[in-house]
């Protein structure tokens, strides 16, 4: 649903959601090289709110970069990652789980629906919500209605979410700008920042896998395990054509998913070399 026209402003806000302890959360998040805030969202949920330096400082659409954020995030991992993105013209989602093609809808900013109605089933099933009462609040999503404009659209979303057990803290709302939802962030008491440390740190915690109590890295729980290897492959295999697509388009979030697949499978691909299996 993206498109090549830059959207900036400051009217542009994103949110990510993990349905993920908040360290997976954190441990995968940090390789996107975004500075971000962790916070809790649920029994279950957590989210990412981002600085946004893609759309706001280089013309980035918004869209476009929590896309790949998203897709990045949730290739390989055991949890979903659910974007919500806005800007000045539009508001929507992208849903994204596993190697499987991310999911999505639109609406423009006077709330009229922009997106295939097929999508709104398609993410209840993925994200296991009630096939009668929650789908049909979510259809009722893809039609018109002149009185509701596009934030009040992904409100409407969320409140069906909280049945999925979403619970987005306080002033965490769809049409804040970027640095609005930050400073709602900083004021939740478990609020942590996730940011790049580096290449050296970041492959010492890759090849770290085990730690001295014998617990498992919480991205990499399948370490050791005969699909370890093969997952590893399957993550540079995807992030190769990622990379290419994001320097081709000058794609901040494109480039950052590819680069956090590659780190990611080519570190699990160090780790079976340097500690290989039994």
């Amino acid at each position: 649903m993206s498109t090549d026209t830059p959207r900036r402003g400051a009217a542009a806000g994103a949110l990510l959601l993990c349905r993920a302890e908040p360290d997976s959360v954190a441990f995968a998040a940090r390789l996107l090289r975004e500075p971000m805030l962790l916070t809790g969202a649920g029994e279950t949920w957590n989210v990412l709110v981002p600085e946004g330096r893609p759309w706001r400082d280089d013309g980035e659409p918004v869209d476009r970069v929590l896309t790949g954020w998203a897709t990045a995030l949730a290739v390989g991992a055991p949890w979903p990652v659910l974007a919500l993105w806005w800007d000045a013209d539009r508001s929507g989602y992208t849903l994204a789980s596993g190697f499987r093609r991310p999911v999505g809808y639109v609406w423009l900013a006077n709330g009229t629906p922009a997106g295939e109605d097929e999508a709104m089933r398609t993410f209840a099933a993925r994200l296991g919500l009630d096939p009668v009462l929650d789908v049909q609040a979510l259809d009722e999503l893809t039609e018109p209605d002149p009185a509701v404009d596009a934030a009040a659209r992904l409100r409407a979303l969320l409140a069906v979410l909280t049945r999925a057990g979403v619970a987005l803290p306080a002033g965490l709302n769809p049409g804040e700008p970027a640095d609005r939802l930050r400073q709602a962030a900083r004021e939740q008491r478990d609020t942590r920042p996730v940011e790049w440390p580096g290449w050296r740190e970041a492959v010492r915690a890759e090849l770290d896998v085990v730690d001295s109590g014998g617990r498992l890295s919480p991205w990499r729980p399948w370490a050791g395990t005969p699909q370890s290897r093969a997952l590893a492959l399957a993550q540079v295999a995807a992030g190769i054509p990622l990379a290419v697509l994001g320097a081709r388009r000058r794609s901040a979030g494109w480039a950052a998913a590819g680069a956090l697949l590659l780190a990611h499978g080519a570190l699990g691909l160090a780790y079976e070399v340097v500690r290989p299996r039994d």
